[in-house]
């Protein structure tokens, strides 16, 4: 189903609309005042959240930068450093926040490949008083945005959870997408996050919800977090309006994720197959679609725009095509006809 506009709009699963069933427990959501923790539609939220990951409590927050800032400022300390994924949304795409909430330092590694190096981890934190900072936590991102939404596996989590075990290190998963590695990997959500002291996850991108986030961990992490929310101005009043619709995501919009792979893959195909070397299908498993520019006609928005298709770009160097629930099968030939066209 084409955007309001008409438009086929692949910049971001951030963008759909409500369902109709989202939008009817909107209008008839059960609310509180959210500050006193009297909003019962949005303590059912974070119940069934932590409930879903398998962590004790959950904290609703307007967004996920907010919901990965929280746990930063809660799990590290000032002074210190954030071990992280060079192209790590916590550290690329949140306006240097850690810095600016936290006095903290995010240290960023290699991930071509969008895992990180168990091994250079490990000589992170042994550097620790060789005049470097002291590390303090470990922070991953699952599914890795950059590299075409790719999720990790459940043996390369384990490598990573066993650095931060041996060092006694906080582990923070902004699993904003966790939803779509779960599906594309047939492995069930709490299996991936059993490691994470905290995990973060979006119902605003593939689930379709219009507001939120949700970070999820120790009653003591949350009620941690849940202090800190107030003071970054994230408190909420009657929200249940809102949390009523993450409630309706959770319960209905997760394994229709997959559809929103298969079509990806799809997209992938054909970039590939007209601009051999702009993108390895192989890579995308999930929704999201990161191809080379260089790769791609200097026209290639221009032509799509004419075509009334909306494609958006994650750096100065790559193109992003992301599906969701808004692109069915109609747009997504529509796309591939586009696509051809332009070849």
């Amino acid at each position: 189903m084409p955007s309001p506009d008409g438009r086929v709009d692949l910049r971001s699963d951030t963008v759909t609309t409500p369902t109709p069933a989202m939008r009817q427990a909107m209008a008839e959501a059960e609310v509180g005042d959210d500050v006193y923790g009297e909003d019962p539609t949005v303590n059912r939220f974070q119940e069934r959240a932590a409930e879903l990951l398998g962590k004790e409590a959950a904290l609703y927050t307007p967004t996920g930068t907010m919901a990965n800032q929280l746990a930063l400022r809660v799990l590290g300390r000032p002074g210190t450093e954030a071990l992280c994924a060079l192209r790590a949304h916590v550290f690329r795409y949140e306006a240097g926040a850690a810095a600016w909430n936290s006095a903290l330092q995010l240290r960023p590694f290699a991930d071509e490949d969008g895992i990180l190096d168990p091994d250079a981890l490990e000589l992170a934190v042994a550097g620790s008083g060789y005049h470097t900072p002291e590390v303090s936590l470990i922070s991953i991102e699952n599914t890795h945005m950059p590299t075409g939404g790719r999720p990790w596996r459940p043996a390369e989590l384990a490598a990573v959870a066993a650095v931060a075990a041996r060092h006694d290190l906080p582990l923070y998963c902004d699993g904003a997408r966790i939803w779509n590695a779960s599906v594309a990997l047939g492995v069930p959500a709490p299996d991936l996050v059993a490691d994470a002291t905290a995990v973060m996850f979006c119902v605003s991108k593939g689930l379709g919800a219009p507001v939120g986030s949700v970070l999820c961990g120790s009653a003591e992490v949350v009620a941690e977090a849940r202090v800190h929310r107030q003071r970054l101005g994230g408190n909420m009043r009657q929200a249940g309006v809102i949390a009523a619709a993450g409630l309706v995501a959770l319960e209905t919009m997760v394994e229709r994720l997959a559809d929103d792979h298969r079509r990806a893959r799809r997209i992938a195909e054909a970039v590939a197959g007209h601009w051999p070397g702009s993108v390895d299908p192989e890579s995308c498993e999930t929704n999201i679609v990161c191809a080379r520019l260089e790769r791609l006609p200097a026209d290639l928005f221009a032509r799509l725009d004419a075509e009334g298709i909306r494609a958006g770009t994650i750096d100065p160097g790559t193109v992003r095509f992301a599906t969701h629930k808004d692109v069915d099968d109609t747009d997504l030939e529509r796309v591939l006809k586009a696509l051809a066209a332009i070849a």
